[in-house]
């Protein structure tokens, strides 16, 4: 009997914690969790915290998976180190492997990426029964990872990308995320359509007509001014050209270094900024 699946098209639920003296975390859930076969979820449960110990951040994962009832299903990490490397389980590793994505059709496997501003993106093909877990900085974009994770579950499960359903969760928005025009310089050299995701697209490279009016002699200019892109936006449009229906695609309009309150930003927090996590997996027997 085909599974039930978690509509992606709706909102993730939020779940936040804080360390406490007492306990590893206080948790609230702000959005109504439903069982189902495919789990999904965007956190702030300080998944990953160098204020907090390992064993609090155990405990915190336990919590997170609690409040999914999704504690039968073995959580699958990555070290992300801001790439295009997308790895493939059949079954949980023994230590976490090194990459930024993830896709499995194996049941009982949960799926996790961590983001304090990055892009988390999750994907479901319900016909093929399987998922992917995405993790999305300006370099990963850059490097369409998103793309290539489509790509290898097209390899892996023959999976029809018009066929996915996808949710882009809470990230940093083109309102806050400042890059600098070096960044632009090399999103305009691999996609036609960057200028869209930035708010003015400079390379650093323009003429200054009036430099002679400035007290700086040639050669000791400052610096040009940053520009803002939107990696959300960015990472929409990789979806779409990998050709999913754009009615498939979800994304959160939060921004992270906007709402500190409810999300952890380490372009607001540096240093005292916890982790999120948004995971994904498939039930056995549903």
């Amino acid at each position: 009997m085909p599974g039930h699946f978690a509509p992606l098209q709706r909102a993730p639920a939020f779940f936040k914690s804080r360390p406490s003296a007492h306990s590893p975390g206080r948790s609230t859930v702000s959005a109504p969790l439903k069982e189902a076969s495919v789990v999904s979820i965007a956190g702030k449960c300080s998944i990953s915290d160098s204020r907090n110990t390992r064993e609090n951040v155990q405990q915190n994962r336990k919590l997170f998976q609690s409040a999914l009832a999704a504690n039968e299903l073995a959580l699958v990490s990555l070290k992300q180190f801001h790439s295009d490397v997308v790895s493939v389980f059949s079954s949980a590793p023994h230590e976490p492997c090194s990459g930024d994505a993830s896709i499995t059709n194996t049941p009982n496997l949960l799926l996790g990426i961590q983001t304090a501003d990055c892009v988390p993106i999750l994907l479901l093909d319900p016909k093929k029964r399987a998922v992917a877990a995405v993790h999305a900085g300006w370099r990963g974009t850059l490097q369409r990872i998103v793309e290539k994770t489509i790509g290898r579950m097209k390899m892996e499960f023959k999976t029809n990308p018009i066929d996915l359903l996808a949710a882009i969760g809470p990230a940093i928005g083109g309102c806050c995320y400042e890059v600098g025009t070096e960044v632009a310089a090399a999103f305009l050299s691999q996609f036609a359509n960057a200028p869209e995701w930035f708010d003015e697209l400079r390379t650093g490279d323009e003429p200054n007509p009036l430099q002679w009016l400035n007290q700086f002699p040639p050669g000791h200019q400052p610096p040009p001014k940053n520009v803002r892109l939107d990696l959300r936006k960015a990472n929409r449009a990789q979806l779409l050209s990998a050709g999913l229906n754009p009615r498939h695609i979800f994304v959160s309009d939060l921004c992270t270094a906007c709402r500190t309150d409810l999300l952890f930003s380490y372009r607001k927090q540096g240093s005292e900024s916890g982790r999120m996590m948004s995971v994904i997996g498939i039930r056995a027997g549903k």
